[in-house]
């Protein structure tokens, strides 16, 4: 599915993508730490939206990458400004943390 031109994933596809051990993909979440510290995706990295420019180098355009925030707006802007950068395999998890929940997903503690 896409909106503006991003790519989006569904939470249950996302809880079966980083299921499999084998899937090659990075879960990338770009709430602020405290939200962070509340839960996330498993698998999930934290790099705050704020970070993304100056942290940018961290990631490599070769990896299928996963955005996450709390509602989809913040991991949508980080998906627009990837793709900017020459980033395609960039995902934005739709419906964020909150999409996640709903769907009854289990919330881990970073790390």
């Amino acid at each position: 599915m896409y909106a503006n031109n991003i790519k989006e994933i569904e939470a249950p596809e996302l809880a079966l993508w980083v299921s499999n051990t084998t899937h090659k993909l990075r879960v990338i979440d770009v709430r602020q730490m405290q939200e962070i510290a509340m839960g996330t995706v498993p698998r999930a990295e934290a790099l705050p939206l704020h970070t993304l420019p100056a942290r940018i180098h961290e990631l490599s355009p070769a990896e299928k990458l996963v955005i996450v925030c709390r509602s989809g707006a913040r991991s949508a802007q980080a998906c627009m400004y990837l793709q900017q950068q020459g980033f395609s395999d960039v995902y934005n998890l739709r419906g964020g943390m909150m999409g996640w929940m709903q769907n009854g997903l289990p919330a881990y503690p970073l790390g």
